[in-house]
């Protein structure tokens, strides 16, 4: 008997949810200490939509956002909108939408675990595993775009596989084109995805073909009206200049990249970006190394149709990160996350039939992760704050918070641009109206990576 008859499935699964939405929403616009340049950026383009219907550039409700001259996707910045609509523009309203997405990344992780392995038990500790995450952790309480495409991947994924026909196929459509417009990994993971989901279903495609004519017909046609603003940005504006200025520049440079992301250093280590991960934190735990092994050895043993998807997906994951100069890069990177999470699972269930125990190695397994989550949560609680400061730009906060900002008679304010971007703070944090900064707003000419800077507005000078 396992925990999963013990206890009703859905429970289980409810509970897990209510685990997530703790630990993410505890002290969620306290820690981290500031929201950085990217969080700040996406909140006050929210806010200005808000107050006025265009971005800080002054476009009407734009598909791809200037921002700094890097533009931001649509899909996450209109999810701000509606919160900083009912609560204002703070740091809950930028942060809030990624909980939610990624709590629907807890749950699609359940539904495509179980659908790809066949068993409950292991759709309920794929879902567990991705709740206390190292990996998943900071990305999934802060305001990364990243958490909405990963949702919406997950979503196509699940569709496609779940009925690869008829209306399915193009819900799934839809959901890899909101993917791809909300976080710019996802442009490269979901075209690599769709080719790994038709060679899977090898002999059905042209089955799936003749009977669904129609809806595969519209899909394609949905999928081209998507793929052309995308390609217009890239060639006709300047979102080529974005890829430009963070391109690996060579094949070696990419296999590198590539297979740093499955090295024991990264793996153990983690990311040394403040923002990804905590100091002395892996991207997984310890036990999951011994899980990893023996969950292939279960693939290798599963008759299940879709059992080598999650280590081929893994393995696309990396592709967007190896192609940048950061890496490895936990958030560009962030899809392989939940796969690695699923074969955990599997090389636990793969535990439990050498064992031949009946709920032994749930209570052992479940209780082992769960002591090295609260060791990572306490220290996130406690040390994360002090350590990260820096990394999260939280100098302008406190700044742009000083209650004798406002009243300072000083004609001029000088502010060092030493930490990129200080002006989105003092907008964020000071709710700047926006047709105001839009008259008043003096940039400095745009650089050979198309990123921009702002030289004044008001009061304030931003500068070497």
């Amino acid at each position: 008997m396992s925990l999963s008859t013990l206890f009703n499935q859905k429970a289980l699964l409810a509970l897990i949810c209510l685990f997530f939405l703790f630990t993410r929403l505890y002290k969620i616009t306290e820690i981290p200490s500031s929201v950085y340049w990217d969080e700040a950026s996406i909140g006050y383009n929210a806010y200005s939509i808000v107050q006025s219907g265009k971005d800080e550039w002054g476009e009407s409700f734009p598909l791809h956002f200037r921002a700094f001259g890097e533009f931001k996707l649509p899909v996450y910045i209109y999810a701000v909108v509606i919160f900083v609509k009912i609560f204002g523009l703070n740091e809950f309203s930028v942060r809030f939408p990624a909980v939610l997405f990624s709590l629907g990344v807890v749950i699609l992780t359940y539904l495509l675990s179980r659908k790809i392995s066949g068993s409950s038990w292991v759709g309920l500790f794929s879902s567990f595993f991705v709740s206390i995450s190292p990996w998943f952790f900071i990305f999934s309480r802060t305001g990364y775009e990243a958490t909405a495409g990963l949702t919406f991947y997950f979503l196509g994924i699940l569709l496609f596989i779940y009925k690869p026909n008829g209306k399915f196929l193009l819900f799934s459509t839809l959901g890899f084109i909101l993917s791809a417009y909300s976080y710019n990994s996802f442009r490269i993971i979901v075209p690599l995805t769709i080719i790994a989901l038709v060679i899977m279903e090898g002999g059905n495609i042209r089955s799936i073909f003749k009977k669904s004519l129609y809806w595969m017909v519209l899909s394609l046609i949905l999928l081209a009206l998507s793929i052309w603003p995308i390609y217009r940005l890239y060639v006709y504006d300047a979102g080529a200049s974005r890829l430009q200025a963070v391109g690996a520049v060579n094949t070696e440079s990419f296999l590198r990249n590539y297979i740093s992301h499955f090295s024991l250093d990264f793996f153990i280590r983690g990311d040394k970006n403040l923002r990804n991960q905590q100091s002395g934190f892996g991207q997984v735990y310890f036990p999951d190394l011994v899980l990893l092994a023996l969950g292939l050895l279960y693939i290798v043993g599963s008759k299940s149709k879709y059992r080598f998807l999650p280590i081929a997906l893994a393995l696309i994951g990396p592709v967007p990160a190896a192609i940048t100069k950061e890496s490895p890069h936990a958030l560009r990177a962030i899809s392989m996350a939940p796969f690695i999470c699923m074969i955990s699972a599997m090389g636990l269930l793969q535990v439990k039939k050498y064992l031949h125990q009946k709920y032994f190695v749930e209570l052992a397994g479940g209780a082992i992760f769960l002591l090295f989550f609260l060791h990572y949560f306490i220290n996130f609680l406690t040390a994360y704050p002090q350590q990260s400061a820096e990394a999260w730009q939280y100098g302008y906060k406190e700044i742009f918070t000083d209650p004798n900002l406002k009243s300072d008679k000083r004609e001029k304010i000088y502010i060092s641009d030493e930490n990129g971007q200080p002006y989105i703070f003092a907008l964020f944090y000071l709710k700047y109206d926006p047709e105001k900064f839009r008259d008043e707003v003096i940039r400095n000419s745009v650089d050979k990576w198309g990123s921009s800077t702002v030289r004044s507005f008001d009061k304030f000078e931003f500068g070497k």
